[in-house]
């Protein structure tokens, strides 16, 4: 069930739930990561937050701080340290806009 005001914002404009899903060919550093050369923009979130959980890579004394391993700085701009809130900017950085 999505919340409410998601589904106002889909209703609206559904091309921002199309950029969300459509597949996109990845560019090398998230293929490898991802392990797949064709995902969207949400199953590649998907797939890093997985990622940081299953490593256990939030900082244990804020959990909104992501301690980023080689791998995940591979495809996070080099940073060692994330907040949360950058994720979906970082992520979105290799999903390039479609020209019109």
């Amino acid at each position: 069930m999505l919340p409410q005001r998601l589904k106002k914002a889909i209703t609206d404009n559904p091309k921002k739930l199309a950029n969300l899903i459509d597949l996109v060919n990845l560019p090398s550093t998230v293929r490898e990561f991802v392990g797949q050369s064709q995902i969207s923009r949400l199953g590649c979130f998907v797939r890093v937050w997985s990622y940081i959980k299953e490593n256990n890579l939030q900082d244990p004394n804020n959990k909104n701080v992501v301690n980023c391993d080689e791998k995940l700085r591979s495809i996070l701009l080099g940073k060692p340290r994330v907040e949360l809130a950058e994720l979906p900017a970082l992520i979105k950085l290799h999903f390039p806009k479609e020209p019109k």
